[in-house]
């Protein structure tokens, strides 16, 4: 363990995922005071360089989801201002978190993930871009914001009724995708090491953004009950996909297996550079399983960026 620091945590700030920020910075600020750190908790706001300025933190904690903390925008102003930041850096979150820009570059390199394009949303009143049943996500959004399932039996009408409500009103454009039957895993990377693998069971609907931060909505099955091949092939595929972006400190892939398939029917879906770090979060129930307490996974991180960055 390094010794005591003090550590500005950034939370909040403005994304749809602001509510999940704060809970994720609050509960990484207060494991680090108990290990002994100063920290100064800081909301996001549009005068973050200024607050930063006046704390002179030794480390940032970088506990944003979303835009602006997750896209490399964060990354790029504590890369200016000179100051040591958690979890991967600009070039890396820009790219992650696009998920075109995350295909282009881990489909050429053997990861297995579902085919899909760009389309405008106003096309998708006069039809469907691919057979149903399909996926419409925002291109650059994390925790399931804004995704949109499109079946024979879905209320959005066929076409999609301009007057439904879906992601198609706020976002021009949209990644659409075929949809992936079958089940929901998730492997969290800390490091140069995957923690395993976690199958998540919504209680009702799917695995959307209501159910992953309301408590007792979704089933978390970890380790999950599948076969060693399929966990094996997730914790490699994991590793692979946080390797070739360069991603520092905790992330996370989720996946989606087609159990009818066996190995061919596993899918990565995307990776997260900023995982969830709240009570009901899968990394730090990941790390639980494996002897990890949640103080020393946040320790685990800030040590990765200390020894990334040894001196400001």
């Amino acid at each position: 363990m390094t010794a005591p620091l003090h550590i500005a945590v950034l939370m909040g700030g403005w994304s749809a995922e602001r509510e999940v920020s704060l809970m994720s910075g609050n509960g990484c600020a207060d494991a680090l005071e108990s290990l002994g750190h100063r920290v100064t908790r800081i909301d996001m706001g549009r005068d973050v360089a200024a607050k930063l300025a006046d704390a002179k933190p030794d480390l940032v904690f970088n506990a944003l989801h979303g835009t602006p903390g997750e896209d490399g925008s964060v990354q790029g102003l504590l890369d200016l201002m000179g100051v040591r930041y958690t979890h991967s850096g600009l070039a890396t979150s820009v790219i992650a978190i696009d998920k075109v820009l995350t295909k282009l570059l881990l489909v050429p390199a053997g990861i297995p993930m579902p085919g899909g394009r760009i389309v405008k949303s106003a096309d998708l009143f006069e039809g469907d871009p691919m057979a149903r049943p399909y996926v419409l996500k925002p291109v650059n959004e994390g925790s399931s914001v804004g995704v949109a399932i499109v079946t024979d039996s879905s209320n959005y009408g066929n076409p999609i009724a301009r007057d439904s409500v879906g992601p198609w009103i706020d976002f021009e454009e949209l990644l659409a995708e075929p949809y992936i039957r079958g089940r929901e895993l998730t492997t969290a990377v800390l490091g140069n090491r995957a923690l395993g693998v976690t199958e998540l069971k919504p209680k009702t609907g799917w695995y959307d953004y209501e159910s992953k931060y309301t408590d007792g909505m979704t089933e978390h099955v970890c380790p999950a009950e599948i076969p060693d091949e399929i966990a094996d092939a997730c914790k490699s595929l994991a590793l692979e996909a946080h390797r070739l972006l360069g991603c520092k400190g905790a992330s996370r892939s989720d996946f989606r297996w087609d159990d009818e398939r066996g190995v061919d029917g596993l899918f990565l879906l995307e990776v997260n550079t900023q995982p969830g770090m709240t009570p009901l979060s899968l990394v730090p129930e990941q790390a639980r399983h494996i002897g990890m307490s949640y103080a020393e996974l946040v320790q685990a991180i800030v040590d990765e960026a200390i020894a990334d960055h040894p001196s400001p």
